[in-house]
């Protein structure tokens, strides 16, 4: 199994500085992948409370500040050589998919062909108002957007007629290292979500939950594949894990041991809301990492 850790990009850890070196004695060190999230607002007073929490603790506090992904994984791609970049998750709906295009691909060539593209609807709908963008919709526009990167990514000429987006025909000169593109992965947790990764996506990027539970949604999405004429064989799962403050490294080591008896082909550790700088991060990190290694 794949081991990944998060990057160095909110809270305490939003220190822009130490990303660079963040990266590269992480990938010294051994973890397989990188990985950042997506937050663009935290309201006062929110429209919609994170899962898990109360109205007088809404969000995990940590998010009132945060850098944002894409410059991140660039500066982590600059910084090393060989482990993947993965977001978990980028919410698509927000951004004007010739664009996303245009960005994604440019990163991709930035790392030499290491980008995994990791997408989601989010779940605030503050955060849709402020961009000006349809929440109710927001799965369409997801599927929109995956039907513009799919053209973009693998014909010489592009055009698009939909819902949300007009592209006029237009030559496509910039072309993603990774051919035909850079692995897309789907986040979710409802049907219609696992459904989608079967259809459309590569993978899915989870999170840690009851064994049963994450039985039953990877076989909505291998199922829904099958119906699809696609390979469920194929489809990969990259199980988050975000460890309680004071978690020791044995108890995150047991529970990354726990995904890799389910099955899932990658793993990664936010310790963002675990520890509060990001070397107190790396550190515990490397020693759950040598520590599942050694098992």
């Amino acid at each position: 199994m794949e081991i990944g850790i998060a990057l160095p990009q909110y809270g305490t850890h939003a220190q822009a500085a130490r990303i660079a070196g963040f990266a590269r004695d992480a990938e010294g060190a051994g973890f397989d992948s990188f990985w950042v999230g997506d937050r663009s607002l935290t309201p006062v007073e929110p429209s919609d409370l994170y899962p898990g929490h109360t109205p007088s603790n809404p969000y995990p506090p940590e998010y009132r500040t945060f850098l944002d992904p894409l410059t991140v994984l660039t500066v982590a791609a600059t910084a090393t050589t060989r482990a993947r970049l993965g977001m978990s998750t980028l919410n698509a709906p927000w951004y004007p998919p010739l664009l996303l295009a245009r960005t994604l691909t440019s990163l991709d060539l930035v790392s030499g062909g290491r980008l995994d593209v990791g997408f989601g609807i989010g779940w605030l709908r503050d955060e849709y108002t402020a961009v000006n963008a349809d929440f109710g919709r927001r799965g369409e526009r997801l599927d929109e957007i995956l039907d513009v990167l799919q053209g973009i990514w693998t014909r010489e000429e592009f055009e698009h007629e939909g819902p949300h987006w007009r592209i006029p025909l237009a030559h496509v000169g910039l072309r993603p290292a990774q051919r035909p593109h850079p692995p897309v992965y789907l986040g979710g947790f409802s049907p219609a979500a696992m459904r989608r990764v079967g259809r459309r996506a590569d993978g899915w990027v989870g999170a840690v939950l009851p064994p049963a539970a994450l039985a039953g949604l990877w076989d909505t999405a291998r199922r829904a594949a099958e119906e699809a004429g696609r390979d469920p064989g194929l489809l990969r799962r990259s199980i988050r894990f975000n460890p309680k403050p004071g978690a020791s490294y044995e108890e995150i080591a047991t529970v990354l041991a726990g995904i890799r008896d389910t099955g899932a082909e990658g793993c990664f550790v936010d310790y963002q809301q675990c520890v509060r700088e990001p070397d107190e991060a790396l550190e515990l990190g490397i020693k759950v990492l040598e520590l599942v290694r050694a098992g």
